[in-house]
């Protein structure tokens, strides 16, 4: 896809939505956010009221749409995991995913892409195992929550492009990164568990360029997997922020203990292990500006300073 764009984003007010939506703008693209209020976080993009899941959406009525990318969902930061959360987690994403569909099955003038947005919990707790695009699915509840919400995307009309996202652990100024800078900030960061087990992570920064060029790359299609070409694990990431922030890393907290308080969350975020590869990313060309944790964790500080000031 080339010229200016339109993009409708569902799931535009969090983390990765507002960046995605200011860089799409910075490139001189066009955005509309699908959100449950009138309001949105990014000032030039227009919002339209849904409702996922209770009210059809006429995709048609927001004009000429070139691409779709759903980011709708539930956080899975709130926890523990309660069974009216995961009830939540799941509804959210298959409710969205489905909405958008029908929309576009709808629609006289459909988009060039869905860019669905999905999560390496696909994968499961697999080890040191390298996970690439077409390895199998895993067991647990993220895990079926994930294959949920594909398959929910996987019915999308077969003449739309079909990208099936599936996003590690985002290093940014907030997000997943937030309580891991508090618990440096008073020298209180350690291993989590025994600190081994693989986290697949992606700057935001790339994050944001993966999507964008998801929606740009007509030969891209199906399951990419977004994460570094750099694996690291707990440690790694814990240590190399505690490092950064010149403070100590010495502090653990044990696995029982981590399970203890948050439940099933703990086991399935913390202390699951996934090696996780981005094999289609690199074969179609996609360059990491941050493919070195360090670099990750360097931009988010700063960015961190700089909304601090």
């Amino acid at each position: 896809m080339t010229g200016s764009l339109h993009v409708v984003i569902a799931g535009g007010s969090g983390m990765i939505g507002q960046a995605l939506t200011t860089e799409l703008f910075a490139q001189g693209h066009n955005v509309t956010v699908l959100s449950r209020t009138s309001r949105t976080s990014v000032k030039r993009a227009r919002s339209v009221v849904w409702s996922p899941g209770k009210t059809p959406l006429d995709l048609d009525a927001l004009g000429r749409v070139d691409a779709v990318v759903n980011l709708a969902g539930y956080s899975l930061s709130a926890m523990p995991w309660t069974a009216a959360r995961k009830k939540r987690i799941l509804s959210s994403r298959v409710d969205a995913t489905t909405t958008l569909v029908d929309a576009i099955a709808r629609a006289a003038q459909k988009p060039g892409v869905l860019v669905n947005g999905s999560a390496v919990g696909y994968y499961g707790n697999r080890g040191d195992e390298a996970l690439a695009e077409s390895s199998s699915k895993g067991t647990g509840f993220l895990s079926d929550v994930v294959d949920a919400w594909e398959r929910a995307a996987a019915r999308v009309d077969p003449a739309v492009r079909l990208v099936i996202a599936r996003t590690g652990i985002v290093i940014a100024a907030e997000g997943a990164l937030t309580p891991l800078r508090r618990l440096a900030r008073f020298s209180l960061a350690g291993p989590l568990g025994r600190g081994r087990q693989w986290w697949p992570w992606i700057s935001l920064h790339d994050e944001v360029n993966a999507l964008i060029f998801a929606i740009k790359n007509r030969s891209m299609s199906g399951v990419v997997n977004l994460v570094s070409p750099t694996p690291a694990t707990a440690r790694d990431v814990i240590r190399t922020l505690a490092r950064r922030m010149h403070r100590l890393y010495w502090f653990p907290a044990p696995g029982f203990a981590l399970k203890l308080v948050l439940g099933d969350a703990a086991q399935e975020m913390l202390l699951s292990s996934q090696k996780v590869v981005p094999t289609h990313l690199i074969a179609s060309g996609f360059v990491f500006d941050d493919d070195t944790l360090d670099r990750a964790i360097v931009r988010a500080l700063r960015d961190a300073d700089r909304r601090s000031l």
